[in-house]
């Protein structure tokens, strides 16, 4: 700054006070440039050993003009400055850099000039010194000064806390990078920082670093922010708490903690220590790891209830490392569901109407939690802690399920005459049933989506998630699905028909004599009531004026769609077949939807048959070692046999037409229980065409839009068990008041401490998808952590709030409250 155009406004301002500026520059700094100032109605005499000609011209000639008096050299002290008296008056101005620059901050404390002058470099860009001008208040002193000099070099918009800066290093570390407090230390302010960080959060080092703070940080957490200096970690672990869940630094302190992990050798540290005790921890990724590795194997020896099981799931899933490990919880959470429900399995049944009911309501559970264990095991980031307990699953469930449920059914099946049900509908009557008495006066409309191979199971859990949006009902109900369960003859049944019978090659199935192979085929049949049919491809492609165009100009539409089926029917790709299921979930919820927004109010879904699948191949006992013998097999397949003159033969079951209720002399033949007969192509994991449970109990969904919305989230409410908080921590009771379910969804809230819009504790993220009918399961404790600046709002009102984000918005909205009053002794100093 040696122009003296920076002086200038300093100058007029001080000209705005006075007639008469006495300006001493002992240096001569500014005497070459003094003829650039530019002082309008302003006239600069230079002092040069003529004091009384000055003062003369001051008093006498020209008492009422403006003067700039500049000395430079050394100015004479007591009465040999012979302006003294007029200095006194007027005072000395001085173009010392620190004053000026204090001065053009509007800065008038103690000590603020010598930050000035330790800074120099900060202050020579007029940029930075802009920038921090913006910043100050009038009172700021000179740890302000500094701290929001901090906040320009690292880039902070609107703070200068520790917090924040910290933050914003922390970042920049966790990227292996350090331009910013390589800036610091360039600036000379690093120094400032790490004495902030000894006396607030009470780190110190001989030669301090962001990667030593980092370390320190973890080891505290480790040690749950114990010390006999509680002030310092109180503060660090306000802070950590901040880091880890700010979505600003989340990843990075996610990154850091990786590598901490490692620097401190965690994992050796939590080898011996059991897994329950690591549930509410949630430092480092080896944690989730090391509970999952211990979890699989509990359930391997039964060392661990389903129960407390889905509660350390449930406690897991707010990890910040869940992301990579949601799979493998899940896969572990149906893994016990299905060992516990297979143990205490009897599969004892009095007739074959009670096999079918049981399957509908209970046995379907453990098909459907092997289907969740293997896609969570397939679909897992890290699988190698399942393989244990993948050979448990699959031994059981195989074995102990499949197989000897199998067994006691085919028991019922040698029984039946006829193949028919008091308990479920025949599938050959789901139109006249379900369809024919809704559109029959001509004032409503029907829809039926078509899922090829949509058992039961698998609907089941379709019915959930379209309860789960908002004005959507579905309610489910089941069918007992026709012999052979295959493609062809199933849907063939959901159509409108008085008989089903084969052509004489037994490759098609007619439908009152109409063939029904294809789309086209079966748009004809529905043709007679009004109907037709499309692919669900086909559906999606048009817009959304065809689609409402399509709907209006059918009184019934049929929409066939096909995955799991198509995906397990190619050997290449059979065993992706729940990664199937978990696409056709998905896309018949957004069928459901697009159908609702095309004006279409009843929609039912339903399927042409079930399926066997186990993801392990096939031992070779489960494949017959005879093969179908008669007069004419016309259609020979893995699980049944369409012909005329069929032998008879103990492993399989033979039907004539009529006992299926199909019309015709063919025969059909199915292999007993679960067996497959070897044929050459194909696989044989994935089958159907049987009579087992799994292929035959046929789901019917019906699906209904409501006018009104009927989802919300759950209600939870604030239980506290004082109204004063008297030492540095306070636990608040939460409850939430009714279970989770499709309708009632969970809730995520954030409490903290507040004294006005002044958070004063640490803030603590809930989640609240509590299943249990149990009020006791229902309860949530938030322990809040008085920060040191809470120490300022003694005797004062603390409110308690629970507050949630505000959809599509970084913003939150207060939820639910309750009023304390902070009574803080110096004891409550010493609690933490």
């Amino acid at each position: 700054m040696s122009d003296a155009t920076a002086v200038r406004p300093h100058l007029l301002r001080w000209f705005d006070s006075r007639r008469v500026v006495f300006w001493h520059d002992p240096d001569g700094h500014y005497a070459a440039a003094l003829d650039d100032l530019d002082l309008p109605g302003i006239e600069t005499i230079r002092v040069a050993n003529d004091e009384f000609a000055v003062k003369n011209r001051l008093l006498h000639d020209e008492p009422k003009s403006k003067f700039l008096v500049y000395r430079s050299g050394p100015v004479p002290t007591g009465i040999g400055n012979w302006l003294f008296d007029l200095e006194l008056a007027h005072r000395v101005f001085t173009a010392d850099r620190s004053a000026l620059v204090a001065q053009d901050l509007g800065l008038s404390a103690t000590g603020v000039e010598e930050v000035v002058q330790a800074h120099e470099k900060f202050f020579n860009a007029t940029k930075r010194v802009q920038g921090l001008k913006a910043r100050l208040n009038p009172e700021d002193d000179a740890t302000d000064v500094r701290a929001k000099m901090t906040a320009v070099l690292l880039g902070l918009k609107d703070s200068h806390s520790l917090l924040e800066v910290t933050r914003a290093l922390l970042v920049e570390n966790a990227k292996e990078q350090h331009a910013k407090y390589d800036a610091l230390v360039d600036y000379g302010l690093d120094a400032f920082y790490w004495r902030g960080v000894a006396r607030i959060y009470g780190y110190e080092a001989p030669s301090p670093s962001i990667d030593d703070l980092v370390l320190w940080i973890f080891r505290r957490a480790i040690e749950g922010f114990k010390s006999d200096c509680p002030g310092g970690l109180q503060n660090i672990q306000l802070d950590y708490a901040s880091w880890r869940n700010d979505r600003r630094s989340q990843d990075a302190l996610a990154t850091l903690a990786k590598r901490a992990a490692g620097d401190l050798d965690y994992k050796s540290q939590i080898e011996d220590a059991s897994f329950r005790d690591l549930v509410a921890i949630d430092l480092f990724e080896e944690i989730d790891q090391k509970i999952i590795s211990d979890l699989a194997r509990a359930v391997v020896d039964q060392a661990v209830t389903p129960r407390e099981v889905a509660e350390i799931v449930r406690a897991r899933q707010n990890s910040v490392w869940i992301d990579n490990y949601k799979q493998l919880y899940t896969a572990i959470a149906n893994a016990s569901e299905l060992v516990d429900e297979i143990a205490s399995l009897n599969v004892a049944m009095q007739s074959f109407d009670d096999g079918l009911e049981r399957y509908r309501d209970e046995w379907f559970r453990i098909d459907q939690h092997y289907r969740r264990f293997i896609f969570a095991a397939r679909t897992a980031e890290y699988p190698q802690p399942l393989e244990v307990l993948r050979e448990l699953v699959e031994k059981r469930y195989v074995n102990k399920f499949v197989y000897e449920l199998g067994n006691a059914w085919q028991q019922q099946v040698d029984q039946a005459k006829k193949w028919r049900s008091i308990a479920l509908r025949a599938q050959t009557a789901f139109y006249s049933r379900y369809i024919a008495p809704l559109v029959r006066d001509g004032e409503k409309k029907a829809v039926v989506i078509i899922s090829d191979a949509l058992r039961y199971e698998v609907a089941d859990e379709l019915g959930s998630r379209i309860r789960q949006e908002d004005r959507f009902d579905a309610k489910i109900d089941a069918v007992l699905g026709v012999l052979p369960s295959y493609t062809q003859l199933g849907m063939a049944a959901l159509l409108p028909h008085s008989t089903l019978e084969y052509s004489a090659d037994a490759k098609t199935v007619l439908a009152d004599g109409r063939p029904t192979n294809n789309t086209a085929l079966r748009s004809k049949v529905l043709e007679a009531v009004g109907g037709s049919a499309i692919q669900a491809e086909d559906f999606k492609a048009l817009n959304a004026e065809e689609r409402r165009e399509l709907y209006k100009a059918n009184r019934v539409l049929y929409v066939y769609h096909n995955r799991i089926d198509a995906t397990g029917e190619k050997p290449a790709v059979e065993r992706q077949v729940f990664e199937a299921v978990e696409d056709t979930l998905r896309d018949i919820v957004d069928l459901v939807k697009k159908l609702a927004s095309a004006n279409a109010t009843n929609i039912f879904i339903t399927a042409d048959h079930g399926f066997l699948f186990q993801d392990e191949a096939l031992a070779d006992s489960f494949f017959l070692s005879t093969q179908p013998q008669g007069d004419d097999i016309k259609v020979p397949n893995k699980r049944f046999v369409l012909g005329k003159g069929l032998k008879a033969d103990n492993a399989f079951a033979t039907f004539e037409a009529g006992q299926l209720g199909l019309a015709g002399d063919l025969e059909v033949q199915i292999p007993k229980s679960i067996h497959r007969l070897r044929l050459a192509g194909g696989g044989s994991r994935f089958v159907h065409g049987g009579a087992t449970l799994q292929e035959i109990v046929v789901p019917v969904l019906a699906v209904n839009k409501k006018r009104k919305s009927d989802t919300r989230l759950v209600n939870v409410e604030v239980w506290p068990e004082s109204d004063k908080i008297t030492t540095g921590q306070v636990v608040v009771r939460l409850f939430q008041t009714e279970p989770v379910n499709d309708k009632v969804q969970p809730r995520t809230l954030r409490a903290g401490l507040y004294v006005g819009d002044t958070l004063i504790s640490n803030e603590v993220d809930l989640t609240f998808d509590q299943t249990s009918t149990d009020k006791r399961d229902r309860y949530q404790s938030a322990r809040m952590l008085l920060s040191q600046e809470s120490s300022d709002f003694n005797d004062r009102t603390v409110e308690f709030r629970l507050a949630e984000r505000i959809p599509n918005t970084n913003q939150w909205r207060v939820f639910a409250k309750a009023t304390y009053t902070l009574k803080r002794s110096f004891a409550s100093d010493f609690d933490f």
